[in-house]
C-alpha cells in the first residue's frame, strides 16, 4: 500500500508497505481522507521520537473487525490513543494517559497518510450520514477544542482570549463562542481574521492588548510557540486560568514568580471527547470547511505537508482513495 514514512525525521512515500493485520479487537480501516495539523509538521521537526506511517486526523471505512462485524461498511472516526485496560491510569478512568498506550501515528503505531490502518473497536464512533468526510475529518481535533470546556468552568460573565488562529485555534474559537463567554482572539493573518469575521468571533489587535494586560479571565494558548505563552502569562489576571494547547519542539521559559504571585492556573490541554465533537458536526453547530485551505492526493503528501508546513495555511487534506 502506499504511505507517507517518517524516519530520522525525514519524510518519504512508500509503496511497499503490506495492509497491517488486525489482532483481536482491533479494526482494519481503509482511510478515506486525513488531515494534516501543526502536531505532524512538529513531529517532522523531531517533537516526539517517531518512525514509521505519520497522521492522525481521518475519517474512513470498516473493512475487518473480527469481534465486531456490525462495524464493517460502516464510516468511522477514530480516538487516537489505544490503551491497554490494565494499567493504574486505564483503571483510573484515564485512558488517554495509559501508561503502555499507543498513539496513531505518534507513538508505536503507524498512522492514516495511508491506505489502511488499524485501531481497537472501542476507539471507534461510527460518522452518520449527515457528516459528509470534509467535515468529519476534524473530528479528533475538534474533540481536542472541546476538551477545553471539559476541564474548565467557562461562564457567559468571563473574559477569554484565544492566542493563535490556526488549524486548531479557529476551532477552539468556534466551540467556546457558543458558551456565551466575551472571546476574542489574536491572529496574524488576514485569512485567518476573514474566517473569525465571518464567523462574527472578535479580533483582538495589539493596541488592544496593551490594555489587557492582567485583564483576561481565561487565556487559551494555541500559536505553538513559545512567545504565546509569554503573552499569555502577561494579559491572564490574578487568579485566572492560561490553558495550553500547543505542542511543539523546543523550550520555553516560565516565570514562576509571577504565576505564584498571581495564583494562576494552568491547564494542559490534548485530547477530547469524540461523541460533543460529532454532535456540533451533525447539528452544524461548528463550520470547519472553512478551513480547508487545499486537498492533495496521497502520492503527492510530501508536497502537501511542505505546503502545510507555510506560515498562515490552515488545513490540508489528503486524499487517500
Amino acid at each position: 500500500m502506499y504511505a507517507i514514512w517518517l524516519e530520522e525525521n525525514k519524510l518519504q512515500i512508500r509503496t511497499d508497505l503490506s495492509v497491517p493485520q488486525i489482532n483481536d479487537g482491533e479494526a482494519l480501516i481503509r482511510v478515506r481522507l486525513a488531515g494534516i495539523c501543526a502536531t505532524d509538521l512538529e513531529m517532522i521537526k523531531g517533537y516526539y521520537p517517531f518512525c514509521g506511517v505519520l497522521g492522525h486526523e481521518f475519517v474512513g471505512e470498516v473493512v475487518e473487525a473480527k469481534n465486531a462485524t456490525e462495524l464493517i461498511g460502516k464510516r468511522v472516526v477514530g480516538e487516537i490513543n489505544a490503551a491497554c485496560g490494565h494499567c493504574r491510569n486505564c483503571l483510573s478512568g484515564f485512558p488517554t494517559h495509559c501508561e503502555n498506550r499507543t498513539v496513531l501515528g505518534i507513538n508505536n503505531r503507524n498512522g492514516v497518510f495511508a491506505e489502511y490502518c488499524t485501531l481497537p473497536t472501542e476507539n471507534l464512533h461510527e460518522v452518520s450520514d449527515e457528516v459528509a468526510d470534509e467535515y468529519a475529518v476534524f473530528t479528533e481535533p475538534l474533540a481536542a477544542a472541546v476538551e477545553i470546556l471539559e476541564q474548565v468552568h467557562i461562564c457567559p460573565t468571563q473574559r477569554v482570549l484565544i492566542i493563535g488562529a490556526g488549524r486548531l485555534g479557529l476551532l477552539i474559537a468556534q466551540t467556546l463562542a457558543l458558551s456565551g463567554c466575551d472571546l476574542s482572539v489574536i491572529a496574524r493573518h488576514q485569512k485567518q481574521i476573514d474566517i473569525l469575521n465571518s464567523f462574527r468571533i472578535p479580533v483582538t489587535s495589539q493596541e488592544e492588548l496593551d490594555v489587557l494586560h492582567h485583564k483576561i479571565d481565561v487565556v487559551i494558548e494555541a500559536s505553538g510557540t513559545s512567545e504565546g505563552f509569554q503573552l499569555a502569562s502577561n494579559l491572564v489576571c490574578p487568579r485566572g486560568t492560561i490553558v495550553i494547547k500547543s505542542t511543539f519542539k523546543g523550550d520555553t521559559k516560565i516565570n514562576v514568580s509571577q504565576l505564584v504571585v498571581n495564583e494562576i492556573t494552568m491547564v494542559g490541554s490534548r485530547c477530547g471527547p469524540f461523541e460533543p465533537a460529532l454532535r456540533l458536526l451533525t447539528k452544524h453547530q461548528v463550520d470547519p470547511v472553512r478551513l480547508i485551505d487545499r486537498r492533495y492526493p496521497l502520492t503527492d503528501g510530501i508536497a502537501a505537508l511542505e505546503y502545510a508546513s507555510q506560515p498562515g495555511i490552515l488545513k490540508v487534506l489528503l486524499d487517500i482513495q
